[in-house]
């Protein structure tokens, strides 16, 4: 279901194994594809032109 503007009180399933993830907790298989990102937007950047 879908919520609306406004229903703060409605019910969010979440489920048990949920947590919030800070960056001690990113895999390594994580932190590469992020290294990965991160070298792709510098190339698409440096060839942009001034």
């Amino acid at each position: 279901m879908i919520a609306e503007p406004g229903d703060g009180e409605r019910d969010v399933n979440v489920n048990e194994t949920f947590h919030e993830q800070i960056d001690d907790e990113l895999s390594e298989k994580e932190l590469k594809q992020i290294e990965a990102d991160d070298q792709a937007i510098q190339t698409i950047l440096l060839g942009l032109p001034e």
